[in-house]
Formats: structure tokens, C-alpha cells, sequence
């Protein structure tokens, strides 16, 4: 009785160590200001809310309506930051919103022209693909003040 308290001891100090493991969070901090922090979060709540708006357009078959909800979220959205984050955000984040905010204007020209939702779709895919790579390669975090 006495080994077997010590082996189910020792698999729940496994176990609980693996778990722990899968916690620990390996993303790279960005450190922002609290009106840099509020600018990122809310862009990103931006192309949050524009997809869904992209995807109900789609639901209803209404391309028009997905040209509408995707062109905003397109480089004209980006270039609003541009200036008060370019050398605050690491090029590499830079590159992957450049990216994500052309293929919007992508999915809009698109979407007037070829008419095609299950493209449309495709597209959504894809650029949600870069959206899921960001989360999972940073975290923002708002910077300590010397206070």
C-alpha cells in the first residue's frame, strides 16, 4: 500500500508539473503605454467586429455588404497608427497587420468583383490564419511607469 501512495504521489507531481508546463506563456511581450496599449486593443476589436459584420454579409450572400465591412478594416485602418507605433512595435508585428490589412482590401476588391463567397471565405480563412499566429507569438503587456 505503501508504494502504491508513492507511485500515485509521483504521477500527480507529473502530471501537475505537465500542466503547469503547458502554462507558462513563451509569447513575446510587447510593452506599451496605455494610449498605444488602447490603440492596439482596439484596432484588433476593430477586425474583430469587422469579420463578424464579413461573415453575416456572407450568411445573407450580400458581397456588397462584405465589401463594405472589409474595406475599412483595409491599410486605410493601419495608417491611422502608423506614426505613434512604427519603432514601438517589433517589425516583425508590423509586417503581419500590414499583411492582415491588405488582405482585407484584398477580400473587398474581391468580393465587388468576383462575387464569389465561397472565395470570400478562403479568404477570411487565411487572414484569420495571421490573426491566430500573432496571438500566439506576442502578448501585450502595459509598461511599468517609474512612478
Amino acid at each position: 500500500m505503501h508504494i502504491m501512495n508513492k507511485t500515485a504521489l509521483f504521477l500527480l507531481a507529473f502530471f501537475a508539473t505537465s500542466v503547469l508546463a503547458e502554462n507558462i506563456d513563451n509569447r513575446q511581450i510587447l510593452s506599451l503605454n496605455e494610449p498605444q496599449r488602447n490603440h492596439v486593443l482596439g484596432e484588433m476589436r476593430g477586425l474583430l467586429a469587422g469579420t463578424q459584420n464579413i461573415l453575416t454579409a456572407l450568411a445573407n450572400n450580400d458581397m456588397v455588404a462584405v465589401a463594405q465591412a472589409a474595406s475599412p478594416l483595409g491599410l486605410g485602418m493601419a495608417h491611422n497608427a502608423e506614426k505613434h507605433l512604427h519603432g514601438v512595435l517589433p517589425k516583425e508585428f508590423m509586417q503581419m497587420g500590414m499583411s492582415l490589412h491588405k488582405d482585407f482590401d484584398q477580400i473587398a476588391a474581391d468580393a465587388e468583383s468576383l462575387k464569389n463567397p465561397k472565395h470570400t471565405l478562403q479568404q477570411l480563412s487565411a487572414a484569420m490564419g495571421k490573426c491566430t499566429a500573432c496571438h500566439a507569438a506576442y502578448q501585450i503587456r502595459l509598461e511599468k511607469s517609474d512612478r
